[in-house]
């Protein structure tokens, strides 16, 4: 019998069908898997619908799926009666599985269909990433020990049936008529790295080879000492490590492939007891062939597996597993470290995603562009054609093709990012500020590989784009990824970007340089290392509040053109900044100030206990309500500036996060209360108040809400202001009017709206401001 589309479906149209469903199967079902109220289950291989239909008389809403057509048509004239069935046409193991239901499901059956599924653990977790919670997993199979050998193509033996148990927390097995049921609850997203016996001493030299197939996806095997281990093996007498890597592949998979397209990227060096393993990490680019089983004393069974799904696998071969680290750092989290040794610096990009991948990828760039994100023609085909998932790879595919969501890959702690891939509506914004064409050469500083491959997209083949780290792991994932799915136009290197690119800078400068972090300053070096008329992308950070600034070079002083709203990691570099903090009142309120130094404290641990005098704005705004220019325009026109927090549940402030000002011994802060409530966001009301606290009280919360006044009546409607940037020793007197922010290498000059000479103030001291949240 054929296992094609066209073989099953000429299997069902001729009349013929598989076992029947038996009593005790029905019985297990029925006492492992009752439907919950509102229950949906999922019968992959439905075939004729034998089970669907039963589950659907145990009260679920059915999906039956199959994907010979013969089947399903079959199914629908036999159960044409039945309610709350909707049948499939679904190839469970090739097919994008967007048809099926978006909220999950409660149960999920495999009825004797699973011995002719290819790459089964991909597919497990493929679907039991689709259950519900505390939902189950169901497979029902035929085992080698009861079924004749001339059909024991259709069954699984102990250790095909124990593999499938892989990365589930809960797993119970019965018999029903001589099959075997496994119900499975619980997908775990765990995996140990496993070691066999001891090899024999003092050193052992072999090749782990890393293929990937047309979707991307990596082959692992499933030995007898059940584990997942990679292709490979030792290197022979006399042999090199590409030509054993090809030979190893070919004797234990079947497949084949040239030496010329093994290339080794690295070799890793670790110690087994007394024995010292060196690995030499091969990635194959091209290979023939159908994967086989010529080594059955070995393994168990081959299958290509998502990448995302590694760290859910169990058991995993100890070198295989720094192997697959060395090929995708950071797609392994948390394994113990071991030497590595970089070799060939000239590994192709190999191709290769699921169709899931660019349906996912086409919605992003369609949210992103319909939002007016990204208005070119080049920056729209970058974001539909860069591979986002490939710089990702630990990541599922949702979640990497999220328009709004930046993807964390580097964490100091639970709580602290150290490097992320930003979401895709800034990336595109940035770039588009940039105002590229093609041929121009870029510098981004803060790697990770995504945005430069996009810039090196809008760029074209003859551009090139430079981009610097200061962190050696970054740097090092950021050149694998590329060598991955990059275009060969990424140059990636380790140092600290304040100080730019020395070493890599165009005669005539950078055509345009890039910030993906958090700054708190101007580096001279990105000024002096930009063209004349070309554009710096920076998150500046004023007073503590970032926005993304677009910053025209004219000589030495830089022209702000744009702002965008946004928050990256900050800097880690030479220039970064800790923010001085003091706390107040037994450490119940905490004061920072973000730029300058900090201001005298005294008497305000009594003063906060004290008394509180509170003061309206005036200000009455109704539902979701932008104020973002006024963080800025209190942050750099306010002396005394200063941010205050407060630890959650806390009463001694009415806000965690509070923009405030602290002068004379006395400090206010910019709050918020509810005038009207309501169920829906648009039709609530809420009224800015000033609290304030100290001897001055009066006076400082009269200064803070004249403050909210001014910018409500001035600048509310216009916008963010004109503004200049300047070397930081350019004298008072050769500076524009207006607010002057000074930072410790430029000094940033603000033309407020409403703002005369008189009013200007030098904020050399300011401090940070506070995130009010008034429609929440």
């Amino acid at each position: 019998m054929g296992y094609t589309r066209t073989d099953w479906s000429e299997h069902y149209n001729d009349g013929r069908g598989f076992r029947r469903l038996g009593d005790e199967e029905k019985g297990l079902l029925v006492e492992h898997a009752a439907a919950p109220e509102g229950g949906r289950a999922l019968d992959i291989g439905c075939g004729t619908g034998e089970l669907t239909v039963y589950l659907a008389s145990l009260g679920y809403t059915v999906d039956g799926a199959d994907f010979a057509a013969g089947a399903l048509d079959r199914a629908r004239e036999e159960h044409a009666e039945v309610e709350g069935v909707r049948w499939l046409s679904l190839d469970v193991e090739r097919d994008d599985l967007a048809t099926l239901a978006e909220d999950g499901y409660d149960l999920i059956v495999l009825r004797l269909s699973i011995a002719f599924i290819r790459d089964r653990a991909r597919v497990l977790r493929a679907l039991a990433a689709r259950l519900r919670e505390g939902g189950a997993l169901v497979i029902i199979t035929p085992i080698v020990e009861n079924t004749p050998e001339e059909r024991r193509h259709i069954a699984l033996d102990e250790n095909e049936l124990t593999a499938l148990t892989d990365g589930f927390e809960h797993v119970k097995q019965f018999d029903a008529e001589s099959l075997a049921v496994l119900l499975l609850r619980g997908p775990a997203a765990s995996f140990s790295a496993e070691e066999k016996l001891r090899p024999e001493p003092q050193a052992v030299f072999g090749a782990a080879v890393v293929v990937t197939d047309t979707f991307g996806r990596v082959l692992l095997g499933r030995s007898t000492r059940g584990m997942w281990e990679l292709p490979g093996g030792r290197i022979e007498t006399g042999e090199a490590a590409p030509a054993g890597a090809v030979r190893e592949l070919n004797e234990e998979t079947g497949l084949t492939a040239r030496v010329e397209d093994a290339h080794v990227i690295t070799v890793l060096h670790d110690d087994r007891l007394d024995v010292r393993r060196v690995t030499a990490v091969v990635r194959v680019s091209r290979w023939a062939g159908e994967l086989a089983l010529p080594e059955p004393h070995r393994f168990v069974r081959w299958e290509f597996h998502d990448l995302n799904s590694l760290a859910t696998l169990g058991k995993i071969f100890a070198p295989s597993a720094a192997a697959l680290t060395a090929v995708w750092p950071g797609v392994l989290p948390g394994l113990p470290p071991v030497h590595s040794y970089a070799c060939s610096a000239a590994v192709p990009s190999v191709p290769g995603e699921p169709a899931e991948a660019v349906r996912l990828r086409e919605r992003m760039a369609d949210i992103v562009i319909s939002k007016g994100w990204a208005p070119s023609p080049r920056v729209q085909a970058a974001l539909r054609e860069v591979p986002r998932h490939r710089f990702v790879p630990e990541i599922r595919l949702e979640t990497a093709y999220h328009d709004d969501l930046a993807v964390v890959t580097v964490r100091e702690s639970p709580r602290k990012a150290l490097s992320s891939v930003s979401a895709a509506w800034l990336q595109a914004d940035m770039i588009e500020q940039l105002r590229l064409e093609p041929g121009m050469t870029v510098l981004e500083v803060g790697s990770g590989g995504y945005n430069a491959e996009l810039l090196a997209h809008v760029l074209g083949e003859r551009g090139r784009v430079v981009t610097v780290d200061v962190d050696p792991y970054v740097v090092h994932r950021t050149r694998r990824l590329c060598a991955e799915a990059g275009s060969g136009r990424v140059t990636a290197v380790l140092g600290d970007g304040g100080l730019g690119a020395p070493g890599h800078v165009p005669a005539g400068g950078f055509d345009g340089i890039m910030i993906t972090h958090n700054a708190s300053d101007i580096a001279p070096a990105w000024r002096e290392q930009l063209a004349e008329g070309a554009r710096l992308v920076v998150p500046l950070e004023m007073g503590g509040y970032t926005r993304s600034l677009t910053l025209v070079r004219r000589g030495d002083v830089l022209h702000c053109e744009h702002w965008t709203y946004c928050g990256f990691v900050r800097d880690r570099g030479a220039a970064a900044r800790t923010a001085p903090a003091v706390p107040l009142a037994d450490g119940e309120v905490t004061v920072r100030w973000e730029d300058g130094a900090p201001g005298d404290t005294a008497g305000l641990d009594e003063a906060l206990r004290g008394p509180r005098h509170e003061c309206s704005t005036g200000l009455v705004v109704q539902g979701i309500f932008n104020f973002e220019t006024l963080q800025v325009y209190a942050a750099t026109t306010l002396a005394g500036f200063c941010r205050l927090s407060v630890p959650e549940g806390s009463t001694l402030v009415a806000q965690q996060d509070a923009a405030a000002i602290l002068v004379d011994g006395s400090l206010a802060y910019l709050t918020y209360r509810k005038v009207k409530d309501a169920p829906e966001p648009a039709d609530r009301m809420t009224e800015f108040f000033i609290h304030a606290y100290g001897p001055a009280a009066e006076e400082v919360a009269e200064r803070f809400a004249e403050c909210v006044r001014v910018w409500n009546r001035e600048v509310r409607e216009s916008g963010y202001p004109p503004m200049t940037v300047h070397p930081a020793a350019t004298p008072d007197d050769q500076l524009p009017p207006g607010d002057v922010l000074d930072k410790p290498s430029a000094r940033l000059v603000l033309q407020w709206p409403g703002r005369t000479p008189a009013d200007a103030l030098s904020l050399s001291t300011a401090g940070g401001t506070a995130c009010l949240t008034p429609t929440s």
